[in-house]
């Protein structure tokens, strides 16, 4: 199993005039940190206008930055959303990053959150999956033709040799952004890597999986052509301490990050510049869904993070990405976090890589047969799913439809 570090660059207010640099100086020291320690991946988002949740807007010029205080970790674009980005500038900005890491980006490719993010960018919210498939089969074949031309319904451009070219050929390997239990299906048969939240159980995670690997070994559709990017990640909440109370108590900022993902997905932002999520959040903390969201994640004593990921490790997930910069979690607490966990949890699953490596091929070959039974009757992707209005593109469109008929 590898391991990722994970930003949302979450600043809750109040805010002091130097607030936002702190938090970019911060969390470029502690990816130097997690390089370091060898940690596998380092990935940012992209999100916009949403105050106290993510200060993320530019994520190519955050992880350019990293790009230049690191020299092994990855660097992934966990994602980049395609309804707000032409196609031509996100292969023309990855390419870039890619030259400048010697061949370390990953791309995740995702749709934006809603109305919040899309609307000011021009973009509809029920289009928005139409727009992304789009978007993918337009971008990708950017990276290796001299010459590329796209005459599509959202996107349409001349012939053009899209300069620079990316360090790894033919391309950083394709991730999609995974929030229901369909999409994930889809990364399979569209070949891609699936990026998303922790399952809800272990037994959920190992139906899943399995659904996955099924599509991708016998249902494969890729959108256009690249080389399949056979992985599954799940983002968790995370803090390591010495013991489970002193864990439990500095990793409140999950539930931030929980509280402030469903309060944007149901209520948007009716008032920019005047919210305080931080004050809205107070009586939510103490709630028994807030202290549930806590017990959910990787939060607690090496032993008890260590008995955790064996279970989800046993599932077949390739990646697990530990969320620790979220809420007001300091960043002392963050840096000795990773330095605990690196040293007392991370070598036993690394130790291992070679014999996950070894089941995946054999998956992939056709050498062991996998089952989906039982898939079907997870409904809840995450513990915070039902806390979070998640819609498919079909309901989307209704939902929107509905809306001008009033």
């Amino acid at each position: 199993m590898k391991f990722g570090i994970f930003y949302e660059l979450q600043l809750p207010r109040p805010w002091g005039e130097l607030s936002e640099f702190n938090l970019l100086q911060d969390a470029l020291t502690q990816i130097e940190l997690a390089d370091r320690l060898g940690f596998d991946y380092a990935w940012c988002v992209e999100h916009h206008f949403l105050e106290e949740y993510s200060h993320c807007s530019a994520p190519e010029v955050f992880l350019g930055a990293a790009s230049q205080r690191t020299r092994r970790i990855r660097l992934g674009h966990g994602i980049i959303q395609l309804p707000t980005n032409h196609p031509i500038r996100v292969a023309e900005r990855v390419a870039t990053l890619d030259l400048l890491s010697g061949g370390r980006v990953e791309l995740g490719l995702g749709e934006g959150q809603g109305p919040v993010e899309l609307h000011p960018f021009g973009a509809r919210v029920r289009e928005k999956r139409e727009v992304w498939e789009e978007a993918v089969r337009a971008l990708v074949p950017a990276f290796t033709r001299q010459r590329h031309e796209w005459d599509g319904t959202h996107f349409k451009f001349p012939a053009r040799n899209v300069l620079p070219k990316p360090f790894q050929k033919p391309h950083p390997p394709l991730w999609v952004a995974c929030s229901n239990i369909q999409t994930i299906a889809n990364a399979g048969r569209w070949g891609m890597g699936a990026l998303g939240f922790q399952f809800v159980s272990p037994d959920a995670a190992r139906a899943w999986v399995n659904r996955y690997y099924i599509e991708l070994t016998q249902h494969q559709a890729r959108l256009t052509d690249y080389p399949a990017n056979p992985n599954i990640a799940m983002v968790s909440g995370f803090m390591c301490a010495e013991t489970d109370e002193e864990a439990l108590e500095k990793a409140a900022g999950w539930t931030f990050f929980v509280f402030c993902l469903s309060h944007y997905g149901r209520h948007g932002i009716p008032n920019p510049g005047e919210g305080n999520m931080w004050d809205a959040y107070q009586a939510w903390r103490h709630t028994e869904k807030a202290q549930q969201t806590l017990r959910s994640g990787l939060i607690g004593s090496p032993a008890t993070i260590r008995a955790r990921l064996r279970e989800f490790e046993a599932t077949g997930v390739d990646q697990v990405i530990l969320l620790n910069q979220a809420g007001r979690t300091s960043h002392d607490d963050i840096c000795r976090s990773l330095e605990l966990f690196a040293r007392e949890v991370m070598p036993e699953f690394h130790a291992r890589e070679t014999e996950h490596a070894r089941w995946k091929a054999d998956v992939l070959a056709g050498r062991i047969a996998i089952s989906d039974e039982g898939a079907d009757t997870y409904t809840l992707y995450a513990h915070q799913n039902e806390d979070i209005v998640r819609l498919t593109p079909e309901q989307l469109k209704a939902k929107m439809a509905a809306k001008e008929r009033v």
